[in-house]
């Protein structure tokens, strides 16, 4: 059942009801698993409290309304902090704010992760839980994968497809990625995920014309579970605590504050803005952070909010040529390297889109034509970001401060992104697709440093500010427990203790698969 009354599955409820065995914070990509899994046992009562309203909208239905979403009620609308190294400027943080979370927002590309993230993982959290060939068997059991129309591999709850209706100009945009090195693979979903670069068509959560968002596929068939209770509006405002034990959850809705218990669990899955936000308001974080904010301190972990990575977005663009270009503002066609040979794994990433990106910086600098396509690219960076609390007001909003480009080799990194998608874009197999290159041109020395600093956005790819580990700056260790916390779990991309290769919607699945599991082997659900 859903509350307060929604159409999702027409029927109403009764928000009386103070106490369940679990309470799950966010719907999603990790939370709504986490929520659904737990709720597959009928003596399990499992409360789901989302933020935002319901995803029976076409902008999310749609995938290829995903840009509509920005900016919006499905979108938080976070702002980072001014950053000096961006030429002082505030960059949007959107995030999902919607049953489904970011899965109902994106672009819906299912990216695995690379051997070396989860291996990296392991490593860090002294999990071999985490390692590559222990999330390749969960893979397995979350995916249904269509490798052909007749052929299905696997029978998981989410629908993993190819790229359709492959437009010809992906094709153009594959073959110049690979005469640039770049390996291709028949698919994303495979041995992309093990090797040093890679292009292939995208993977998508797509069912005919509909995305199919984690939410959609794991909640969406047990929608009318009498022991599944998901709460919209519902906007958490901290965690409940009998001194080291969470028991519950206040949150306000429709103006009203209210107090939900936990017999079992809190699971906080609200991503890595609001997770680590709320345990710095529920008093577990750094302690000479918390205290000037009169926020007594049950836990000091210095590493709530600390270690935030993303990947920074920057495009190159391109005036169309006289060859049709595809309609839809989705790119199929996607590539991965290094920009750097030394390094142990794929820091960069470029999607081939049918539309112009430039921030509004560089719009103004340029003149953009009314047809074009860009390489929409991305890196994860050396340097960290920071999330912190700006006042005890739980309805006040953080301050991200993400320092792109804070450590120095990130601008040198970034100058290479921008040399390899120049090379892929200027190459010869798409001369039919392209009449001038817009954007950056021939921009060279300072004045192309001053184009990236004027460029640089977000890729969406939040993580961090939870992350798992066994230091002293671990937020939550290998079984995703909140250090020094009974009862307290987070299941999403903040415990990620770096941003994994490629798009994290995945990830984020098997981190809320993993989670559930670890919770009912733990309690015998």
């Amino acid at each position: 059942m859903i509350l307060p009354q929604t159409n999702t599955n027409g029927g109403t409820a009764s928000p009386e009801q103070t106490s369940y065995d679990c309470i799950v914070c966010g719907a999603g990509s990790a939370g709504s698993v986490v929520a659904a899994e737990l709720a597959r046992n009928p003596d399990v009562s499992v409360l789901l409290l989302e933020a935002g309203a319901t995803d029976e909208i076409a902008t999310v239905s749609d995938p290829d309304q995903w840009l509509a979403n920005l900016g919006a009620d499905t979108d938080w609308g976070f702002s980072a902090a001014p950053n000096v190294n961006l030429n002082g400027r505030a960059i949007p943080y959107s995030m999902g704010k919607v049953l489904g979370g970011g899965g109902s927002i994106n672009v819906a590309v299912w990216s695995r992760g690379h051997k070396a993230d989860w291996d990296h993982f392991a490593e860090v959290s002294g999990d071999s839980g985490w390692a590559y060939d222990a999330v390749l068997e969960l893979y397995r059991k979350i995916e249904s994968y269509q490798a052909s129309p007749s052929e299905i591999e696997g029978s998981g709850p989410m629908w993993i497809r190819p790229a359709q209706d492959r437009h010809p100009f992906y094709d153009a945009v594959l073959e110049s990625m690979t005469a640039q090195g770049i390996q291709r693979f028949d698919r994303q979903s495979g041995p992309l995920w093990e090797a040093p670069h890679g292009c292939s068509y995208v993977d998508e959560t797509i069912r005919g014309s509909q995305r199919q968002s984690p939410f959609r596929s794991y909640i969406g068939p047990q929608l009318g579970r009498p022991n599944l209770t998901i709460s919209t509006g519902a906007v958490v405002l901290r965690v409940l605590m009998d001194q080291a034990r969470a028991v519950g959850v206040e949150f306000i809705q429709h103006g009203q504050v209210r107090r939900v218990y936990a017999r079992t669990e809190v699971i906080l899955s609200l991503g890595a803005i609001n997770t680590p936000k709320i345990l710095m308001l529920s008093g577990i974080g750094d302690e000479a952070k918390l205290k000037p904010f009169g926020i007594s301190v049950i836990q000091h972990l210095p590493g709530v909010g600390s270690q935030l990575h993303d990947h920074i977005a920057l495009g190159c663009s391109w005036q169309a040529g006289a060859a049709e270009m595809p309609v839809q503002p989705r790119g199929q066609a996607v590539c991965f390297w290094k920009t750097d040979l030394s390094q142990q794994l794929p820091n960069a990433l470029a999607f081939a889109i049918p539309i112009i990106y430039a921030t509004p910086e560089n719009s103004r600098k340029f003149s953009l034509p009314s047809r074009g396509w860009s390489l929409f690219a991305g890196m994860a960076p050396q340097s960290r970001g920071e999330l912190s609390l700006t006042g005890s007001d739980p309805l006040a909003p953080p301050c991200i401060q993400t320092n792109f480009l804070s450590q120095p080799e990130d601008l040198r990194s970034a100058l290479r992104l921008v040399e390899m998608c120049r090379a892929i874009g200027n190459d010869a197999a798409l001369g039919r697709y392209r009449a001038d290159e817009i954007m950056p041109g021939a921009l060279t020395g300072e004045a192309l440093e001053h184009y990236v600093r004027d460029g640089i956005g977000t890729f969406w790819h939040q993580s961090g500010g939870a992350q798992m580990g066994t230091d002293e700056r671990a937020v939550v260790d290998g079984q995703l427990k909140v250090r020094g916390i009974d009862a307290l779990r987070v299941a999403d991309a903040s415990v990620m203790p770096r941003v994994t290769v490629g798009n994290t919607m995945a990830p984020c699945v098997v981190i809320g698969a993993r989670a559930a599991d670890l919770i009912k082997a733990e309690h015998g659900l």
